[in-house]
């Protein structure tokens, strides 16, 4: 059966990332080294309740707050959290030539104060997209199936209609065993050929 739909994640694929920049603008308003800061917003259970929506932005900021020992207004906490992201120009070139023969969806693990940020920065971007399936707006992450279950019925295509691409090697897997095809990003020269092997013309 052929391909109907492609699935992008975002991060570090249409755009790339780097929490770094968030801890660096973070620790003017801390008392806390920039480590503890990093390791408490992204290495523990805050960011997967966050990116879930099991927590919402009040609860977040909240927890930043104390966690990160923080000063200054929730408005400065969530520019310095939030602004993260730098064009992949590779992949944002091409999806207008796919927008004309594959539905396009975008699939990603992100809270709600990334993806209002990443929806301003690339909105010029992500409107050659069908629809995107955000983890805090699905209630889902990757790889959990509910997540690609919502990828799928927002591409409207059968799972082996469609190709899920992913930096990350465990979301590829993920998308596999739902029955999706699958390519980790590692470049775009790659992954165009994987994809023209697949038979999505790029």
């Amino acid at each position: 059966m052929s391909i109907r739909s492609v699935i992008f994640d975002f991060g570090n694929v249409v755009g790339f990332f780097d929490h770094s920049k968030a801890t660096r603008r973070l620790i003017k308003f801390s008392r806390l080294p920039e480590e503890a800061i990093y390791q408490f917003l992204y290495n523990g259970a805050l960011e997967d309740d966050f990116e879930a929506g099991r927590i919402g932005v009040t609860d977040f900021l909240a927890a930043m707050r104390e966690g990160c020992r923080v000063s200054g207004s929730d408005e400065e906490r969530c520019a310095a959290y939030a602004d993260i992201f730098t064009p992949n120009p590779a992949i944002c070139a091409v999806l207008s030539r796919l927008r004309s023969n594959f539905r396009l969806v975008l699939g990603s693990n992100c809270t709600p104060l990334h993806s209002r940020r990443f929806r301003e920065q690339f909105a010029d971007t992500l409107r050659h997209f069908d629809g995107l399936v955000l983890s805090h707006e699905v209630r889902a992450r990757k790889p959990g199936a509910a997540f690609y279950e919502a990828c799928v019925r927002r591409a409207g295509s059968s799972a082996e209609e469609c190709v899920f691409i992913d930096d990350l090697a465990a979301n590829v897997e993920g998308a596999l065993a739902y029955g999706l095809h699958g390519i980790v990003y590692r470049g775009p020269e790659e992954l165009f050929a994987k994809m023209r092997a697949l038979g999505v013309a790029v």
